[in-house]
């Protein structure tokens, strides 16, 4: 696919600034911060993005996609059930160190959790999605027949979306070397749980 020097200038735009607001926040991106730390004019960038509220909600636009990159399309090439749902976790404990400042959903929900914008619901519908295509792997991992017909799936997503971003938390904020383990520890016995017949 072509690809236009204004199409390859905004992409380079948006890495640099994903990765500044893994760091400073998502909300502490400005149109002239940025454009100092690219060097490009404000009105250049401005051309560009429109507003600071454009700019944050095609940051995290940029962010879904590199994660569904790096994290979701080759998790989806293990085998299908338990294996897949292994996978994406394991993609997903790696996440947190792609960018410098960590993960920027992190950052994001910290920042936009209790405040109405358009780049709130953008980061709420990501991870819902995430949630879903977690609970979609158990889903499929149940038709495997790797786990228990009467599991609850969706309780099963929501577990191991708390495990992943407590161990972010963990592996972050208090820097604990032992934060993957303990959040495989805590995974592993969630799906022997999901394993189990009742």
């Amino acid at each position: 696919m072509f690809v236009t020097k204004g199409e390859d200038t905004r992409a380079s735009v948006l890495s640099a600034a994903l990765s500044l607001a893994s760091e400073e926040g998502l909300l502490g991106i400005t149109i002239g911060g940025l454009a100092d730390k690219v060097g490009m004019s404000k009105s250049g960038l401005f051309a560009h993005f429109s507003s600071k509220e454009n700019l944050q909600v095609e940051i995290l636009k940029a962010a879904i996609d590199r994660f569904v990159a790096q994290v979701v399309t080759p998790a989806l090439k293990a085998k299908r059930g338990e294996p897949r749902l292994l996978a994406l976790f394991e993609r997903w404990l790696a996440w947190k160190d792609v960018l410098p400042g960590g993960c920027i959903f992190a950052v994001a929900s910290v920042e936009l959790d209790d405040k109405p914008c358009a780049a709130r619901d953008v980061l709420v519908e990501s991870q819902k999605d995430w949630i879903d295509t977690l609970a979609g792997a158990a889903r499929i991992a149940i038709e495997e027949g790797h786990f228990r017909k009467n599991l609850d799936v969706e309780q099963l997503a929501h577990e191991v979306y708390c495990i992943g971003y407590g161990g972010l938390q963990v592996a972050r904020l208090l820097r604990d070397p032992k934060a993957n383990a303990r959040a495989r520890a805590a995974l592993d016995r969630l799906v022997r749980d999901a394993r189990r017949p009742h």
